[in-house]
């Protein structure tokens, strides 16, 4: 049995450039990985069969992406002419479905690294991450697990190095379609573009963004339209601004703000109000999916 996280994101900042012709929209995004998640276990079965134990998550199984993301590397093995056993996948949600923290993208890009491992795929990370681009614009950082500048449509990424933080995130309950939101003819949708080198202009000695670069740039195009949509993400915003800057993560439910210290992010975080859910996790460089991997890797 091969055990796996699956790690959340935040979107630090989220820009709509424009639509384009095929329906998707041109963005400009860094992607902070954290070290908190979801978990999935692996284990080979009969051949043939994919099985998902998603526990409370009720998605029908052709719309699950763990089950997506492990019968899409089951065809690309067999169309390479390697034969590949069955595999039970069981899904530990701990991610609020539909917070924009990556959760269901984060789930099918550890199923994609967990099977190539525990099938001997022999699958680049560059495929894999070809493969999960196929079911989502998201899951290509998970699958190359780096915190990262994001443009295109999610998919064209350059590992970046941030100020370590830590984030409180707090989800008000609701679950928010990312379809629905970039389907609205309310969306902003014409931010102008900006480069790295803007991120990085302010302090050229420092390799890692800091804050004060960073907040060059803020916001989240989708924010405004996803509070006028679901007033409690507002409230939940306005209260976690009482404390420290906040503001909406990706296309979701859920906010965020960041602290120095775990310490001040708890303290903030025990008087959460108990109509909402929440978690304290730090920012990583690296996805905790590949440190767990490259351990099993050089001990084999």
């Amino acid at each position: 049995m091969l055990q796996l996280p699956a790690p959340a994101k935040l979107n630090l900042f989220l820009r709509i450039l424009g639509r384009r012709a095929d329906g998707y929209h041109e963005l400009q995004t860094l992607f902070q990985l954290l070290d908190y998640g979801d978990t999935l276990t692996f284990s080979l079965c009969e051949a043939g069969k994919i099985r998902v134990d998603a526990g409370a998550l009720k998605i029908p199984l052709e719309d699950n992406l763990v089950y997506r993301a492990a019968r899409l590397l089951r065809e690309q093995s067999l169309n390479h002419n390697r034969k590949v056993p069955g595999a039970y996948i069981r899904l530990i949600k701990h991610l609020p479905h539909g917070g924009g923290i990556g959760g269901g993208s984060s789930d099918a890009a550890t199923t994609l690294l967990g099977l190539n491992h525990l099938w001997q795929c022999g699958l680049s990370i560059d495929a894999l991450a070809e493969l999960g681009r196929q079911l989502g614009a998201d899951i290509p950082v998970f699958v190359r697990g780096r915190t990262a500048w994001a443009e295109g449509v999610g998919e064209k990424l350059t590992p970046v190095a941030t100020l370590k933080r830590h984030y409180l995130v707090v989800s008000p309950g609701c679950q928010v379609r990312t379809a629905n939101i970039f389907c609205d003819p309310r969306l902003t949708r014409d931010s102008p573009p900006i480069t790295l080198a803007a991120l990085r202009e302010k302090l050229r000695s420092e390799k890692a963004l800091s804050e004060e670069k960073r907040q060059i740039f803020p916001g989240n195009d989708c924010q405004t339209l996803v509070e006028h949509l679901y007033p409690e993400v507002r409230d939940a915003r306005v209260w976690l601004e009482q404390f420290a800057p906040a503001q909406l993560t990706g296309t979701g439910g859920c906010v965020f703000a960041a602290f120095h210290t775990a310490c001040a992010a708890s303290t903030v975080f025990a008087q959460l109000p108990g109509k909402w859910r929440g978690f304290i996790a730090s920012g990583v460089p690296v996805s905790p999916v590949h440190q767990v991997l490259a351990k099993l890797t050089s001990s084999e």
